[in-house]
């Protein structure tokens, strides 16, 4: 009732703006109390999964603005369906480890089923396991001073010199976050976040799986072609070839320039144990040196 009396509420000052808000709003609950979701043609559910800090959001803005009609029936949530619709869920979540901010594997099981069965598509993006680890620490270290969430590095920081002194004053913080230590949440009790190994192996758990695999890195040198991947794979009726896409704000391997100024994180980087060393290499990434970083230049240069 309470979900009734706001949209009531809210309707009686209507605004083109308002309207807009009112219908997604109304139409989300709907779908919610159990009415039937739309399906147009052969659409299946399309999920788009990223483990924390890993570019989701851009991919999110990517399909909501250039998937055409379907786009209206994105939301940044999970709901599972016993059959194809046209809706597109995105969020976080973890095949193996329970995490806070994602899902539980329970629910992730359940649409992996989905997408075998044939019936979903699973869009998973990634990019380098260190870049992911220092934009979550800054993320969660906000996040429990100020209470409030960012949206990237750049958000809290102005210069890299910034994050470089900031991470050196606060290494031992760090350690403990990329170790999975539970007390860097003592302020704000709940559930444990990944360790960077578990992280590692939660997204190679995911290159394992019946997914379109995207990385981040490609975006940032050749957005269009890697969208384009999306509507193939979603089988949806868009002319790739008149977008204008915009980049990743996220710079790519940003964690070369940290490890050039932070010589702990230098030290931390060698002391990658060998099984997740092995993991990241398996990736398509590497540890410690600018090669990856030459690499990827010269594959978009061919392009």
């Amino acid at each position: 009732m309470q979900v009734l009396h706001r949209l009531i509420s809210f309707a009686q000052k209507p605004s083109p703006e308002k309207s807009r808000a009112l219908h997604a709003h109304f139409r989300s609950h709907l779908e919610d109390w159990g009415w039937r979701v739309p399906h147009h043609g052969n659409d299946r559910t399309a999920y788009v999964i990223g483990l924390f800090g890993t570019g989701r959001w851009y991919i999110n803005e990517l399909m909501v603005q250039n998937i055409g009609k379907r786009g209206k029936y994105f939301r940044d949530k999970f709901r599972l369906h016993s059959g194809p619709t046209s809706m597109i869920y995105s969020g976080h979540g973890t095949l193996k480890y329970t995490s806070r901010g994602q899902v539980s594997p329970e629910l992730t099981s359940r649409i992996l089923e989905a997408v075998k069965a044939g019936f979903a598509d699973l869009i998973f993006i990634y990019r380098h396991p260190l870049d992911s680890l220092l934009t979550n620490w800054v993320y969660w270290r906000t996040y429990i001073r100020d209470g409030k969430g960012i949206d990237g590095i750049s958000r809290a920081y102005g210069t890299m010199d910034e994050l470089a002194a900031d991470l050196e004053q606060n290494f031992l913080e760090f350690q403990g976050f990329a170790d999975g230590d539970p007390g860097f949440f003592a302020l704000a009790p709940g559930e444990p976040f990944l360790s960077f190994a578990e992280f590692v192996e939660e997204t190679e758990l995911y290159l394992q799986s019946p997914a379109l695999k995207l990385r981040l890195e490609d975006f940032t040198f050749d957005p269009l072609r890697e969208f384009s991947k999306i509507v193939e794979f979603m089988s949806v009726d868009v002319d790739s070839s008149r977008l204008r896409l915009a980049r990743p704000r996220a710079k790519p391997y940003r964690y070369l320039a940290v490890r050039e100024k932070v010589t702990r994180f230098r030290g931390f980087i060698d002391g990658v144990d060998a099984e997740t060393k092995a993991r990241i290499e398996r990736m398509g990434y590497s540890l410690g040196d600018r090669t990856e970083c030459t690499s990827i230049q010269s594959r978009s240069l061919e392009r």
